[in-house]
């Protein structure tokens, strides 16, 4: 506390003030024993004691900070009371960086992790780098070998992505930063030795200060992060430093993630070149056409599946193959494929259907899968303009057969599911298609699909053989397409299970046209 009269003389000070003011005793000038700041203020408080005083003034006195209240007696003098406000002022700054770095983070975090794509994930850390920290920033991809990829960003300008043969050593610090090491301390490394592919172009001026900070992965290093000032702005402070650490260990695990993603991506997809199933087409002078569509549309396999085995010359019967492995998603389609592999295994063995299953059935009892599967199989032969079939269902749905004139008949194969049982039991049964006339294979999920205008009726098998009926003639592709679509439309936007067709047509011999809503040919009945 000061007292100080209207002339700016030093009345009165208590301990406080002598403490702070040491040496200074009463009847002093005001301003020469304080800042500027206070004596200004002083004036402004003495001219303005007849009307409304100033408000506290704040300034510095030996590296603190205060802030003076002025209190006016009637009689003219000035009582200022000094709060030291300084380390209220350091709160407040440290909680507005921490709230601002707090908010960094956070965009740091969303913009990162709103994409798993590689590249993408490389030119937003390296950009966000240096919006928030440097001028310009340079990631360095921890490819082996001496060409690694580098994505350089500068504040204001754009991000470009290069492959170089560089020399890491160049650099102090980065090839322990790629190693997955400590950071090198900023203060130990000397700007003038950072080589030109580190800066970007555009860059302004030389550089001033560097930072090379490591991008932790998950157990394997994401990279290395370098960011640049020009030397006209400030170096990095060790509180900056901490900072830029702490971004990179984001940007790490974003990246990490992101490579993740892409090996996993990468696995999935060649798994899955295996597990879908085969693009059809004519065989030996019959048509063959599949369609598929998984439970889950996001999904591409599940557990129904189909295979076309051709024979090696016209002679030898084409083996098809149709199945439905109970369950859906990733689990199913992992037997899915055991299922396959197994029966291409058995192919030689293609003529005796029944020993066929009866081997897959003991495949599948030793292994560790808990689940069963139902079955139709088919050996198909053209001969004479005719397609003769032998079918055998274990377990499975009944193929139909749609002929020239739209019947629809039932296949009366029967048979047990394999898997589950320790032997099986299946009727094989011959049948022959005219030309133009189809044999459809199909899954219990095009029947039990459920819809309606309720949204809780099965498709059903009678009003399927009505819709096969209605494709009498056509190709087989068409009828598969017809198929799954009116399943579609019945089911509308609900559940279902995966669904699976594949038709078997003998071709018709002369050109298609459309009698009566059904499909028609001149040549077929003359050659039928």
């Amino acid at each position: 506390m000061l007292v100080v009269d209207r002339h700016g003389g030093l009345l009165e000070m208590n301990e406080a003030a002598r403490v702070l003011l040491p040496g200074v005793a009463g009847g002093a000038r005001l301003n020469d024993v304080v800042p500027s700041w206070l004596s200004d203020a002083h004036g402004r408080v003495s001219g303005a004691l007849s009307g409304t005083p100033p408000g506290p003034s704040a300034g510095s006195i030996n590296d603190r900070l205060y802030e003076a209240y002025p209190s006016s007696s009637p009689d003219g003098d000035v009582v200022w009371w000094l709060i030291d406000e300084t380390d209220r002022r350091l709160a407040e700054s440290a909680l507005h960086s921490a709230q601002e770095r707090s908010a960094i983070l956070t965009e740091v975090s969303t913009a990162l992790l709103s994409t798993l794509n590689v590249q993408r994930c490389m030119e937003v850390a390296a950009c966000l780098a240096a919006k928030h920290f440097a001028d310009a920033a340079v990631l360095v991809a921890p490819v082996q070998g001496r060409r690694k990829p580098l994505t350089h960003a500068r504040r204001g300008g754009p991000v470009t992505q290069t492959s170089r043969q560089i020399d890491t050593d160049t650099v102090p610090g980065l090839t322990e930063a790629l190693q997955g090491f400590p950071p090198v301390p900023a203060r130990w490394i000397n700007p003038a030795d950072i080589p030109d592919w580190v800066v970007p172009e555009g860059f302004a001026g030389p550089v001033g200060s560097v930072i090379v900070a490591p991008l932790p992965g998950h157990g394997v290093p994401a990279g290395a992060l370098v960011l640049l000032r020009s030397s006209t702005e400030q170096a990095f402070t060790e509180g900056e430093e901490v900072f830029a650490r702490l971004f990179a260990a984001r940007a790490g695990a974003a990246l990490s993630a992101a490579h993740l993603y892409t090996e996993q991506a990468a696995i999935t997809s060649t798994l899955m070149r295996e597990l879908l199933p085969p693009v059809l087409r004519t065989v030996h002078g019959v048509e063959y056409a599949g369609s598929y569509r998984s439970a889950k549309d996001h999904e591409r396999i599940g557990g129904d599946f189909y295979d076309v085995h051709p024979g090696d010359d016209p002679t030898r019967e084409t083996f098809v193959v149709l199945g439905d492995v109970a369950g859906k998603g990733l689990e199913a389609a992992v037997l899915t494929g055991k299922i396959r592999n197994t029966l291409h295994a058995l192919l030689p063995l293609a003529d005796d259907h029944e020993r066929v299953l009866h081997l897959l059935n003991g495949a599948l009892l030793t292994s560790h899968h808990t689940r069963f599967a139902t079955l139709v199989l088919a050996s198909v032969r053209r001969r004479a303009g005719r397609v003769r079939l032998r079918l055998t269902s274990a377990g499975h749905l009944p193929p139909l057969i749609v002929r020239q004139d739209g019947t629809v008949e039932e296949v009366p194969t029967r048979g047990t599911l394999v898997g589950a049982l320790p032997s099986v039991n299946a009727d094989t049964v011959e049948a022959v298609l005219q030309p133009g006339e189809t044999c459809l294979l199909y899954t219990d999920g095009i029947t039990e699909a459920r819809g309606g205008p309720l949204g809780d009726e099965l498709f059903g098998e009678q009003r399927l053989k009505r819709a096969l009926a209605e494709c009498a003639g056509l190709p087989s592709e068409a009828v598969v397409e017809r198929v799954q679509m009116l399943a579609a439309q019945w089911l509308r936007s609900g559940r279902h299970d995966d669904m699976a067709t594949i038709a078997v047509s003998a071709p018709r011999t002369g050109p298609l046209t459309i009698v009566g809503g059904h499909a028609d040919g001149k040549n077929s009945r003359r050659n039928g």
